[in-house]
Protein backbone atom coordinates (compact mmCIF):
# COMPACT_ATOMS: atom_id res chain seq x y z
CA UNK A 1 0.00 0.00 0.00
CA UNK A 2 2.74 2.63 0.78
CA UNK A 3 4.67 1.31 -2.17
CA UNK A 4 1.19 2.00 -4.45
CA UNK A 5 1.17 5.22 -2.63
CA UNK A 6 4.45 6.64 -3.42
CA UNK A 7 4.26 5.36 -6.75
CA UNK A 8 0.90 7.75 -7.64
CA UNK A 9 2.33 10.26 -6.29
CA UNK A 10 5.86 10.14 -8.50
CA UNK A 11 3.06 9.95 -11.71
CA UNK A 12 1.56 13.14 -10.45
CA UNK A 13 4.95 14.69 -9.96
CA UNK A 14 6.35 13.83 -13.57
CA UNK A 15 2.83 14.60 -15.46
CA UNK A 16 3.12 18.09 -13.55
CA UNK A 17 6.98 18.33 -13.98
CA UNK A 18 6.89 17.81 -17.71
CA UNK A 19 7.26 20.38 -20.14
CA UNK A 20 6.89 20.09 -24.09
CA UNK A 21 8.54 22.73 -25.87
CA UNK A 22 7.86 22.47 -29.85
CA UNK A 23 10.80 23.29 -32.65
CA UNK A 24 9.83 26.53 -32.83
CA UNK A 25 9.33 27.79 -29.58
CA UNK A 26 11.85 28.49 -26.08
CA UNK A 27 10.86 28.28 -22.79
CA UNK A 28 11.74 30.86 -19.93
CA UNK A 29 11.95 29.17 -16.40
CA UNK A 30 11.28 31.48 -13.51
CA UNK A 31 11.79 29.89 -10.30
CA UNK A 32 10.61 31.83 -7.30
CA UNK A 33 9.94 34.95 -9.23
CA UNK A 34 13.33 34.69 -10.81
CA UNK A 35 15.22 33.85 -14.32
CA UNK A 36 16.36 30.26 -13.67
CA UNK A 37 17.20 29.10 -16.67
CA UNK A 38 16.24 28.72 -20.90
CA UNK A 39 14.39 25.80 -22.22
CA UNK A 40 15.23 24.45 -25.70
CA UNK A 41 13.03 22.57 -27.99
CA UNK A 42 12.10 18.96 -26.53
CA UNK A 43 10.60 17.54 -23.20
CA UNK A 44 12.36 18.91 -20.58
CA UNK A 45 12.14 18.61 -16.76
CA UNK A 46 10.67 21.52 -14.06
CA UNK A 47 10.04 21.47 -10.56
CA UNK A 48 6.40 21.81 -9.85
CA UNK A 49 5.10 24.65 -7.94
CA UNK A 50 8.77 25.88 -7.40
CA UNK A 51 9.06 27.29 -11.35
CA UNK A 52 7.10 28.31 -13.55
CA UNK A 53 7.78 28.06 -18.03
CA UNK A 54 6.70 30.87 -20.16
CA UNK A 55 7.26 29.82 -23.98
CA UNK A 56 8.20 32.36 -26.78
CA UNK A 57 7.67 32.23 -30.21
CA UNK A 58 10.87 32.29 -32.14
CA UNK A 59 9.94 32.46 -35.10
CA UNK A 60 9.62 35.77 -38.09
CA UNK A 61 7.08 37.45 -37.51
CA UNK A 62 5.55 40.46 -39.78
CA UNK A 63 3.49 43.16 -38.16
CA UNK A 64 0.90 45.51 -40.00
CA UNK A 65 2.15 48.65 -39.32
CA UNK A 66 -1.00 50.97 -39.14
CA UNK A 67 -1.79 54.10 -41.73
CA UNK A 68 0.42 56.85 -40.32
CA UNK A 69 -0.28 60.72 -41.42
CA UNK A 70 3.00 62.25 -42.45
CA UNK A 71 4.02 65.41 -43.25
CA UNK A 72 6.87 65.00 -45.54
CA UNK A 73 10.23 67.66 -45.91
CA UNK A 74 8.47 69.67 -48.58
CA UNK A 75 5.10 69.91 -46.86
CA UNK A 76 2.98 67.24 -48.67
CA UNK A 77 0.89 65.34 -46.84
CA UNK A 78 1.31 61.18 -47.15
CA UNK A 79 -0.49 58.24 -45.31
CA UNK A 80 2.22 55.41 -45.05
CA UNK A 81 1.44 52.13 -44.89
CA UNK A 82 3.92 49.75 -43.77
CA UNK A 83 5.44 45.89 -42.70
CA UNK A 84 8.42 44.67 -40.12
CA UNK A 85 9.40 41.56 -39.98
CA UNK A 86 11.26 41.02 -36.29
CA UNK A 87 12.19 37.89 -34.72
CA UNK A 88 12.37 36.87 -30.91
CA UNK A 89 16.61 36.30 -30.68
CA UNK A 90 16.65 36.29 -26.46
CA UNK A 91 13.47 34.89 -25.43
CA UNK A 92 14.54 35.65 -21.50
CA UNK A 93 15.02 39.70 -22.80
CA UNK A 94 11.48 39.44 -24.64
CA UNK A 95 9.68 38.53 -21.39
CA UNK A 96 11.79 40.50 -19.11
CA UNK A 97 12.85 43.69 -20.17
CA UNK A 98 9.54 44.63 -21.82
CA UNK A 99 5.83 44.30 -20.56
CA UNK A 100 4.41 43.53 -24.07
CA UNK A 101 7.08 43.10 -26.38
CA UNK A 102 4.53 42.66 -29.73
CA UNK A 103 3.25 45.59 -28.76
CA UNK A 104 6.09 48.16 -27.85
CA UNK A 105 7.48 47.00 -31.58
CA UNK A 106 4.15 48.29 -33.08
CA UNK A 107 4.43 51.42 -31.52
CA UNK A 108 8.08 51.77 -31.92
CA UNK A 109 7.47 51.40 -35.49
CA UNK A 110 4.83 53.67 -35.65
CA UNK A 111 7.52 56.41 -34.50
CA UNK A 112 10.31 55.45 -36.48
CA UNK A 113 8.09 55.95 -39.68
CA UNK A 114 6.68 59.16 -38.58
CA UNK A 115 10.56 60.66 -37.60
CA UNK A 116 12.32 59.35 -40.10
CA UNK A 117 10.16 59.75 -43.54
CA UNK A 118 9.15 63.17 -41.85
CA UNK A 119 12.56 64.31 -42.74
CA UNK A 120 12.58 63.27 -46.29
CA UNK A 121 11.11 65.07 -49.70
CA UNK A 122 8.33 63.62 -51.70
CA UNK A 123 10.83 62.96 -54.43
CA UNK A 124 13.21 61.25 -52.26
CA UNK A 125 10.52 58.80 -50.78
CA UNK A 126 9.24 58.09 -54.58
CA UNK A 127 12.82 57.47 -56.07
CA UNK A 128 14.78 56.13 -52.94
CA UNK A 129 12.14 53.41 -51.46
CA UNK A 130 15.00 50.88 -51.32
CA UNK A 131 17.01 53.21 -49.14
CA UNK A 132 14.64 54.16 -46.92
CA UNK A 133 13.56 50.75 -46.23
CA UNK A 134 17.12 49.88 -45.44
CA UNK A 135 17.56 53.26 -43.26
CA UNK A 136 14.03 52.51 -41.14
CA UNK A 137 14.95 48.86 -40.66
CA UNK A 138 18.83 49.96 -39.35
CA UNK A 139 16.68 52.57 -36.97
CA UNK A 140 14.07 50.16 -36.12
CA UNK A 141 16.49 47.37 -34.99
CA UNK A 142 18.64 49.55 -32.66
CA UNK A 143 15.66 50.69 -30.66
CA UNK A 144 14.68 47.16 -29.97
CA UNK A 145 18.13 45.47 -29.65
CA UNK A 146 17.44 45.78 -25.80
CA UNK A 147 14.29 43.75 -25.77
CA UNK A 148 16.02 40.66 -27.52
CA UNK A 149 14.15 41.58 -30.93
CA UNK A 150 15.87 41.48 -34.32
CA UNK A 151 14.32 43.76 -37.11
CA UNK A 152 14.64 41.89 -40.28
CA UNK A 153 13.17 43.99 -42.76
CA UNK A 154 10.90 47.12 -42.98
CA UNK A 155 8.78 47.63 -46.07
CA UNK A 156 6.78 50.12 -47.29
CA UNK A 157 3.55 48.71 -48.94
CA UNK A 158 2.01 51.82 -50.41
CA UNK A 159 1.74 55.86 -50.02
CA UNK A 160 -1.70 57.56 -50.46
CA UNK A 161 -1.22 61.27 -52.03
CA UNK A 162 -3.63 63.54 -52.55
CA UNK A 163 -5.62 63.53 -55.37
CA UNK A 164 -4.76 67.32 -56.83
CA UNK A 165 -0.82 65.71 -56.94
CA UNK A 166 -1.86 62.50 -58.07
CA UNK A 167 -3.29 64.56 -61.14
CA UNK A 168 -0.08 66.61 -61.01
CA UNK A 169 2.21 63.82 -61.32
CA UNK A 170 0.29 62.34 -63.49
CA UNK A 171 0.58 65.53 -65.88
CA UNK A 172 4.48 65.88 -65.50
CA UNK A 173 4.75 62.22 -66.06
CA UNK A 174 2.60 62.64 -69.48
CA UNK A 175 5.03 65.81 -70.64
CA UNK A 176 7.86 63.36 -69.82
CA UNK A 177 6.67 61.01 -72.22
CA UNK A 178 5.85 63.39 -74.96
CA UNK A 179 9.02 65.05 -74.83
CA UNK A 180 11.04 62.00 -74.91
CA UNK A 181 8.76 60.77 -78.01
CA UNK A 182 9.43 64.09 -79.96
CA UNK A 183 13.43 63.69 -79.30
CA UNK A 184 13.26 60.31 -80.52
CA UNK A 185 11.12 61.24 -83.87
CA UNK A 186 13.78 64.16 -84.31
CA UNK A 187 16.91 61.95 -83.63
CA UNK A 188 15.38 59.67 -86.14
CA UNK A 189 14.70 62.23 -88.60
CA UNK A 190 18.34 63.34 -88.06
CA UNK A 191 19.60 59.58 -88.85
CA UNK A 192 17.27 59.51 -92.10
CA UNK A 193 18.76 62.92 -93.34
CA UNK A 194 21.90 61.75 -93.15
CA UNK A 195 21.10 58.36 -95.20
CA UNK A 196 19.85 60.44 -97.78
CA UNK A 197 22.68 62.63 -97.91
CA UNK A 198 25.22 59.90 -98.29
CA UNK A 199 22.53 58.22 -100.90
CA UNK A 200 22.37 61.50 -102.74
CA UNK A 201 26.33 61.35 -103.06
CA UNK A 202 26.31 57.67 -104.81
CA UNK A 203 23.70 58.20 -107.01
CA UNK A 204 25.01 61.91 -108.00
CA UNK A 205 27.92 59.37 -108.74
CA UNK A 206 26.47 56.60 -110.64
CA UNK A 207 23.46 57.88 -112.85
CA UNK A 208 22.36 54.35 -113.27
CA UNK A 209 21.56 53.64 -110.14
CA UNK A 210 18.56 56.43 -110.21
CA UNK A 211 17.44 54.47 -112.98
CA UNK A 212 17.31 51.20 -111.42
CA UNK A 213 16.25 53.04 -107.96
CA UNK A 214 13.23 54.32 -110.50
CA UNK A 215 12.50 50.89 -111.33
CA UNK A 216 12.23 49.54 -108.10
CA UNK A 217 10.29 51.96 -106.39
CA UNK A 218 8.07 51.49 -109.82
CA UNK A 219 8.14 47.62 -108.86
CA UNK A 220 7.00 48.15 -104.97
CA UNK A 221 3.83 50.45 -106.41
CA UNK A 222 2.75 48.00 -109.42
CA UNK A 223 2.51 45.01 -106.89
CA UNK A 224 -0.65 46.63 -105.13
CA UNK A 225 -2.47 47.06 -108.81
CA UNK A 226 -4.27 49.94 -107.13
CA UNK A 227 -2.25 52.98 -108.62
CA UNK A 228 -1.84 54.51 -112.30
CA UNK A 229 2.07 54.92 -112.94
CA UNK A 230 3.67 57.87 -115.07
CA UNK A 231 6.53 57.40 -116.33
CA UNK A 232 8.87 60.24 -115.89
CA UNK A 233 10.91 61.71 -118.73
CA UNK A 234 13.45 64.72 -119.28
CA UNK A 235 12.52 67.41 -121.07
CA UNK A 236 15.27 67.20 -123.20
CA UNK A 237 14.51 63.92 -124.17
CA UNK A 238 11.06 64.87 -124.87
CA UNK A 239 11.69 67.52 -127.13
CA UNK A 240 14.05 65.27 -128.86
CA UNK A 241 10.86 62.55 -129.36
CA UNK A 242 8.54 65.77 -130.47
CA UNK A 243 10.71 66.76 -132.97
CA UNK A 244 11.11 63.66 -134.56
CA UNK A 245 7.60 62.85 -135.10
CA UNK A 246 7.32 66.40 -136.69
CA UNK A 247 9.89 65.72 -138.97
CA UNK A 248 8.06 61.87 -140.11
CA UNK A 249 5.23 64.11 -139.96
CA UNK A 250 6.04 66.56 -142.61
CA UNK A 251 8.22 63.70 -144.81
CA UNK A 252 5.13 61.74 -145.39
CA UNK A 253 3.51 63.53 -148.35
CA UNK A 254 6.80 63.86 -150.26
CA UNK A 255 6.98 60.03 -149.75
CA UNK A 256 3.67 59.43 -151.04
CA UNK A 257 4.66 61.48 -154.21
CA UNK A 258 7.73 59.30 -154.82
CA UNK A 259 5.08 56.28 -154.95
CA UNK A 260 2.94 57.99 -157.02
CA UNK A 261 5.54 58.56 -159.63
CA UNK A 262 6.89 55.10 -159.72
CA UNK A 263 3.40 54.12 -160.65
CA UNK A 264 3.19 56.12 -163.37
Amino acid sequence: MYILFLLIIFIIFMVFSLRIIQQYEEGVVVRLGKYARSLRPGVRFVFPLLEKVKKVDMRTRVENVENQDIITKDSVPVTINAVVYYQVINAQKALHGVENYKKATSIVAQTVLRSNLGAHTMQEMLTEQRKLDDLLRKTLDEATEPWGIKVTGVEIRSMDLPEGLRRAMAKEAEAERERVAKVIVAKGEYEAAEKLADAAKVISQQPVAMQLRTLQTMTEIAAEKTSTILFPYEMASFASLFNQLQDKSTDQPQVMQNEMDKGK
